[in-house]
């Protein structure tokens, strides 16, 4: 390990601290359920899947009695099982009520838009494209709102050019909710010029953190030599972050779980470095890794900031104070 060098012989870093970054109202919602349900009905308390992809917060909420677990199979009758923030195929919760469970759904509003959309297009006839990423979470949550057949899954521009639908004429287009804004647009902009008529979702399905976490990323990355996402291998939309940095111009950019995690051999040789969070990592792991830096060099912080936040998405009733 770099040894630490004295106060006022240290290297000066430059670094471009991206805003928005971290939690979104949704993550924000997700993890006040998971709190609010075990204060008011004790440990345990069950979620299935990971309430949202960040190992910190699971570990903090494992500490405070939550259990985490991928299936329903895994959850006892008698206590509250809450649903993650990605969403769950209509499947699950037609499960729980089959054996009177106490379930509290901690679905993104924004995903649950998105389920919505799928349902109305296909009660219209139409056949459904979800441009998301096979195995994710919220891909199944979404592709699990329909009967088997009734969607098919756009991973990337090859599957945009080679998909042959049965009825040109009768097809609808979703997105999961943390793609990359522009990967997502060039693949629309396959589908419209092969199928002028398919139905595009109302107001874009990407949601608002998402766009702005990657519109503050690309704002910095041009002038950075080394880009830091905070985030877990596990998160979509910090990993998303990671490749907008290096389109947008980073010299190299990488997924950093927190301080912990900071390759100081890499950092060493950088003048300029881009730091943003990933929607599902909290402001302290933010303020880790700063304060980790700052031990070591002498740290010009700039905040750049792409546009102020103030979404907020209510609790389910029962657990309003």
């Amino acid at each position: 390990m770099q040894s630490q060098s004295p106060a006022n012989d240290r290297l000066e870093k430059t670094l471009l601290l991206a805003a928005p970054r971290g939690f979104c109202a949704g993550v924000d919602r997700a993890i006040q359920i998971v709190e609010r349900t075990l204060e008011k009905y004790g440990a345990p308390v069950y979620v299935r899947h990971e309430i949202v992809h960040n190992t910190h917060v699971v570990s903090r909420l494992e500490n405070m009695g939550a259990i985490f677990v991928e299936e329903l199979d895994e959850c006892p009758d008698n206590r509250p099982v809450v649903f993650s923030a990605h969403g769950v195929p209509k499947s699950v919760p037609k499960a729980a009520e089959a054996r009177d469970m106490h379930y509290l759904d901690a679905t993104c509003p924004l995903v649950s838009k998105v389920h919505v959309e799928a349902e109305k297009h296909r009660k219209a006839g139409l056949h459904i494209l979800l441009i998301g990423h096979a195995g994710h979470p919220e891909v199944i949550g979404t592709m699990g709102q329909l009967e088997d057949g009734a969607m098919t899954l756009i991973e990337d521009e090859e599957d945009a050019r080679n998909y042959t639908p049965i009825d040109p004429e009768n097809l609808a287009l979703v997105t999961q909710t943390t793609l990359s804004v522009d990967d997502t647009q060039g693949i629309i902009k396959i589908l419209q010029g092969r199928f002028p008529t398919i139905a595009l979702p109302y107001k874009e399905d990407i949601c608002y953190a998402t766009t702005n976490r990657q519109a503050a990323v690309k704002e910095i990355a041009k002038g950075c030599d080394l880009f830091m996402v905070i985030g877990s291998q596990t998160s979509s939309n910090s990993k998303r972050l990671v490749e907008v940095a290096v389109k947008a111009g980073a010299n190299s950019a990488m997924l950093v779980s927190g301080a912990e995690s900071l390759d100081w051999g890499l950092i060493e040789v950088c003048e300029t470095i881009g730091l943003s969070a990933g929607a599902s990592a909290p402001e302290y792991l933010t303020d880790g890794v700063i304060a980790a830096l700052k031990s070591r060099y002498k740290v010009d912080l700039k905040e750049v900031r792409v546009t102020d936040e103030n979404v907020k998405f209510h609790l389910p009733r029962e657990l309003r104070a």
